[in-house]
């Protein structure tokens, strides 16, 4: 009996650690996520986000939670959690040094109007695509699909 009781516990956890994983989408800050999509050639999906907006967090919840989203994602962007609001903190993009209000200008070329808004960046041709405001997960696979194909003429696989 017991060892009926350890394989099904194997069972279990191998399951839901071998499905969570694919599943996930892993968020990474602003300097190691550009220093990844230098290195791996991949656009940037930078969320620029405040702890106060209610709409960044509805985005959380209802459209990067989404495994087909989660999927394109992981398939050809590094995605970056930026709130540009946090003080006392310094962000370095092409050689320079950057507080986090300066950042959300010179990534956005000034044209951040409000939260959410996204930033697709590709380090390679240095392209730069802003997109202001909430999408649901149908209307923000549109719009992944459509900067993939727009980048994709620079060298994306």
């Amino acid at each position: 009996m017991k060892n009926i009781g350890f394989i099904l516990l194997g069972v279990i956890l191998f399951t839901t650690t071998s499905f969570k994983k694919s599943d996930e989408l892993k968020w990474m800050t602003f300097d190691e996520g550009y220093k990844l999509a230098q290195k791996k050639g991949k656009i940037m999906l930078i969320d620029v986000y405040t702890d106060w907006c209610g709409w960044c967090k509805r985005m959380d919840r209802d459209t990067y939670a989404k495994s087909e989203i989660i999927s394109l994602l992981n398939e050809d962007y590094v995605a970056i959690k930026f709130n540009p609001e946090i003080s006392g903190v310094t962000y370095t993009f092409d050689g320079k040094k950057y507080s986090g209000e300066e950042l959300a200008r010179v990534i956005s070329q000034n044209q951040l109007s409000g939260y959410p808004t996204t930033v697709f960046y590709y380090p390679k041709s240095k392209k730069t695509n802003v997109v202001g405001g909430y999408f649901d997960a149908n209307r923000f696979k549109g719009v992944l699909e459509g900067i993939k194909s727009e980048f994709k003429p620079t060298t994306i696989k």
